[in-house]
């Protein structure tokens, strides 16, 4: 490995890695509660609407569609994070839940982390409704088919996280890399999962231009040290 590219992981990666390495150094499985809870409650949802006398009852309390009413919708969304989609393998919903959710738990804290992973969901379930609208001619429309497609489960949540904590920790290039790689997921498939990947990446960058807009605007208080400057120090998680 060359020093330059030695450099440039130390930089994009370097506060990440220190972060999560040393909590769970530190306080080994107890570091991640929330994420532990997560991975369990998305494992039990799949196991239940699996099962014939289970299915119904999940639909009925996290499963989300544009064609419900709104405030059903707004009701079941919490859960809906948490019910994983029934056409793909659970144990990549679990892995990504378990890594996405514990460096963020981590890095956030467990508050923060949930209410970033409330705020993509909750983008992507408000923008099938505003894509069906739209309708199909158009790039942000959707088919009103897709109004009877059950949301995306964790994954929205799963992106806007992502995306979120490489801004908090300075991994710039590889929330970039995020970002691009869910916009060539449209590109190849524009599917109503996709683009409601893109709309919690859309509500993940408004919530952190104005998170920044804060930052440069507070005056008299010392600016918030980022991620790889020395006075910087791991958040304390709430």
């Amino acid at each position: 490995m060359s020093r330059a590219l030695r450099d440039f992981a130390r930089r994009e990666w370097g506060p990440l890695f220190t972060t999560v390495r040393t909590a769970l150094v530190t306080e080994r499985w107890r570091a991640v509660p929330m994420t532990l809870a997560a991975v369990s409650l998305t494992a039990l949802f799949q196991v239940v609407q699996n099962q014939g006398w289970g299915y119904q009852a999940v639909q009925d309390i996290g499963s989300v569609r544009a064609e419900d009413p709104l405030w059903l919708s707004l009701l079941r969304t919490p859960l809906s994070l948490f019910v994983p989609a029934l056409d793909l393998p659970v144990w990549g919903a679990l892995a990504q839940v378990l890594l996405v959710f514990g460096i963020a738990e981590i890095c956030l804290g467990r508050w923060r982390t949930l209410g970033v992973a409330y705020l993509a969901t909750l983008a992507g379930t408000l923008y099938a409704r505003v894509g069906i609208a739209l309708g199909p001619d158009g790039p942000l429309g959707l088919p009103a088919s897709d109004a009877q497609v059950v949301d995306t489960g964790p994954s929205a949540a799963v992106v806007g996280l992502a995306v979120y904590v490489c801004w908090r920790l300075g991994a710039r290039w590889t929330g970039a890399l995020v970002v691009v790689a869910m916009v060539v997921e449209v590109i190849i498939k524009a599917n109503l999962a996709g683009k409601e990947h893109l709309a919690a990446i859309a509500a993940v960058l408004l919530l952190i231009a104005v998170r920044a807009w804060r930052e440069r605007r507070q005056d008299g208080v010392e600016p918030e040290p980022r991620p790889g400057t020395r006075s910087w120090k791991p958040p304390i998680k709430s």
